[in-house]
């Protein structure tokens, strides 16, 4: 008897055993994982982790009801619909955004970036997607005329841009003329202030500036002699599997003119 109850109880816990391991998924298809550094929505859709600044407008901003807007997130918008992907906008702040994308906090940044070489050594990017130029915004009447103007005045700008690099090659990396704001609205309101002689930024959002104050008695003045910039979506360095994703997605736009609907111009 003894000997039939250890049998029937040795039994109860080889049963009670394997509905564990099949509760804990033994018995169950492996579910195929998302990406490195992405999640899944639980559709079955990547999802990719975009960081921003949005304090630039018209390319990155918020709207009234909190919302990351803009040219720059629509375009990303558009890639993301291209390619099957999901994408959530964090907005991080211009220098937090690169320790974000080299650290993996974000899969890729969007943020009116310029593809320079210094940058390229650090991070990879997509190919150009928009066309910009740096810009001069002063008072008017001022002398100020050019770039070439601006050696000796004060000059605010956001810091860490290819118009504070720019400023760097006019008057030096340590001059005190330079005034590096944290955002380019900030930038504008040191000119308002008095406390600089002009300000340089990127065209899109200097002329947008002036078509929401027309009441501002101000100018932008554009130097023929400074060369365009392209923006491109920022990637970790090595991460060639959002890259490849994403110019895939930007060939896409360009192709269908989705692209040019956006922005209002063909881009090579």
């Amino acid at each position: 008897m003894k000997k039939i109850s250890r049998l029937w109880s040795l039994s109860l816990l080889l049963v009670g055993l394997a509905l564990v391991l099949f509760g804990c998924g033994g018995g169950s298809e492996e579910t195929a994982e998302p990406a490195s550094g992405s999640d899944s929505d639980g559709g079955g859709k990547e999802k990719l982790v975009v960081g921003t600044d949005a304090t630039y407008a018209p390319m990155e901003y918020m709207d009234n009801n909190g919302n990351i807007v803009g040219i720059d997130i629509d375009i990303v918008e558009a890639i993301a619909e291209e390619v099957g992907v999901e994408v959530e906008f964090k907005n991080i702040g211009w220098e937090p955004l690169f320790p974000a994308v080299e650290n993996g906090e974000v899969d890729f940044a969007v943020s009116s970036i310029t593809i320079t070489d210094e940058r390229k050594e650090t991070f990879d990017f997509t190919d150009p997607y928009y066309v910009a130029k740096q810009v001069i915004l002063v008072k008017e009447g001022s002398d100020i005329k050019s770039f070439e103007d601006l050696k000796d005045k004060k000059v605010s700008l956001q810091i860490n841009t290819t118009g504070h690099a720019m400023m760097r090659d006019i008057q030096g990396n340590t001059s005190s003329n330079i005034i590096a704001a944290e955002t380019m609205p900030l930038a504008i309101e040191e000119l308002l202030n008095g406390n600089a002689d002009a300000a340089v930024g990127d065209n899109s959002t200097v002329n947008e500036y002036i078509k929401n104050n027309p009441n501002v008695e101000m100018e932008v003045i554009e130097d023929d002699s400074v060369e365009q910039e392209f923006y491109g979506l920022m990637v970790k360095k090595g991460n060639t599997e959002v890259v490849d994703l994403l110019n895939e997605g930007i060939q896409k736009i360009k192709e269908n003119g989705k692209l040019k609907e956006i922005t209002g111009f063909d881009i090579e």
